[in-house]
């Protein structure tokens, strides 16, 4: 079974001078760009490769695996291709997919 894992990294990192990390170490071949209305889903679909999920603003529920997970502004979360899953903005959000 798939274990997921929302990545805080960004909401946690305090500022001190200069900072910087590794938030994903991935070989990317696109970047998506997806705007959310409150209260809009995102209808079941899948990835056809292993994808990841950064919040850019508002607040989302990504459904995968009978599981739900609340996805924040800045919080990563990384899924797995074909799986079914989907998304519904409980706040206006944008988001990126990185796959």
């Amino acid at each position: 079974m798939q274990m997921y894992q929302i990545l805080d990294t960004i909401n946690n990192t305090d500022f001190n001078k200069l900072q910087a990390g590794k938030l994903l170490d991935i070989n990317a071949k696109e970047i998506l760009f997806i705007s959310l209305e409150k209260d809009t889903l995102f209808k079941k679909h899948t990835s056809p490769t292993d994808a990841h999920l950064l919040v850019l603003e508002g607040a989302i529920t990504f459904f995968i695996n009978d599981s739900e997970y609340l996805l924040e502004k800045h919080q990563v979360f990384s899924f797995p291709k074909d799986i079914e899953h989907w998304v519904e903005a409980s706040k206006d959000s944008k988001f990126l997919i990185i796959r």
